[in-house]
């Protein structure tokens, strides 16, 4: 189980990139702990939304974890939900993950493939948008 660091909270940038603006929307930003990663949104630590769409785009945290994991939601229509294509099992809209993880066959990433430690996210993290 993941506890919370008993060192004061780290700030940290994360620089999601590959959004494709044509596509309208929003954008979502979910930091996670292990509990709920990555489809239980309302489990989320800390979430930010921006719909001033731009191909590459910053979102500020701070947070008293030892290690996370980050999804972010290219949400074109504003549900808050990551919508599904025809098949109701793969997503319709972009999504990206930290460490670069992808939705498989499998499904979505696994936390302890997407975490990342304190001394890592603290450097900032990159993710870039993955679009069906």
């Amino acid at each position: 189980m993941l506890a919370a660091s008993s060192a004061s909270a780290t700030e940290f940038q994360v620089t999601v990139s590959n959004i494709d603006v044509a596509r309208g929307g929003q954008i979502i930003v979910f930091v996670f702990g292990e509990e709920g990663f990555p489809k239980a949104h309302e489990q989320a630590l800390v979430r930010l939304v921006d719909d001033q769409l731009k191909p590459t785009m910053n979102f500020s945290f701070s947070v008293e974890m030892d290690e996370i994991a980050v999804k972010v939601l290219h949400d074109e229509n504003k549900d808050g939900k990551v919508t599904k294509n025809w098949t109701g099992i793969y997503p319709a809209e972009g999504l990206g993950f930290s460490n670069d993880q992808t939705i498989g066959l499998t499904g979505p990433p696994k936390y302890r493939n997407a975490r990342v430690s304190n001394v890592q996210f603290r450097k900032g993290l990159n993710i870039t948008i993955q679009y069906p």
